[in-house]
């Protein structure tokens, strides 16, 4: 006869076991740490999860998370105007903003293009992109997107989208240390900054 997990527990363990990477077995390991810990501890955990879409925004100009409408990069007046690079997702953003070696804007494009079907516009946060290059500020649009299918289908895209739209801002790429089939967010600090600083023109 199986032994069967108490209903609290199995609802608990379910619902962790969503969670990407998460199996099973895991779930159950996370669910048994978190009964062994401190009540206090386990109610706080509970409640920064249950605030977590209360405290966080999108930011407005960007699109990335933040705690406030307008995220910190983007309200740093230090930081470049003339230059806005855009990344797929805010890991993206967040492993190239670690690196500390760029100095300009971001933008979180939000999705990529399939090559085979050409799906994913309608993830491609477009309106933002638009709205943020009519400023008249940006003169540099680094696409840092990554060397996947889906990432160079996306750039083509892209760039057909300036030249029709906005003809006079420089496009440039990251350079090509980056291996084909890697995404940005995956990549080591060095490398990005290599990418970054002999990034190619694209028009």
């Amino acid at each position: 006869m199986s032994c069967e997990l108490p209903a609290p527990l199995q609802d608990l363990v379910t619902r962790l076991g969503r969670l990407p990477g998460m199996g099973p077995k895991s779930a159950l390991r996370v669910a048994m740490t978190l009964l062994s810990w401190p009540e206090a501890q386990t109610r706080e955990l509970g409640q920064s999860i249950a605030t977590l879409r209360d405290k966080l925004h999108l930011c407005s100009r960007c699109g990335g998370l933040s705690a406030a409408p307008v995220c910190p990069i983007c309200a740093d007046p230090s930081r470049s105007r003339e230059t806005l690079c855009l990344v797929t997702d805010w890991d993206s953003e967040l492993t190239l903003e670690r690196g500390g070696f760029y100095r300009g804007q971001y933008l979180i494009l939000g999705g990529l293009l399939n090559p085979l079907d050409k799906s994913g516009q309608d993830r491609m946060d477009l309106d933002r992109l638009t709205s943020r290059l009519a400023e008249g500020e940006v003169q540099e649009l680094i696409l840092a997107l990554g060397a996947t299918l889906e990432a160079e289908n996306t750039a083509s895209f892209i760039q057909a989208f300036m030249q029709a739209d906005f003809p006079a801002i420089r496009i440039t790429r990251l350079a090509q240390g980056i291996p084909l089939g890697s995404e940005v967010k995956h990549m080591d600090a060095e490398t990005l900054r290599q990418s970054l600083k002999y990034r190619q023109a694209l028009q």
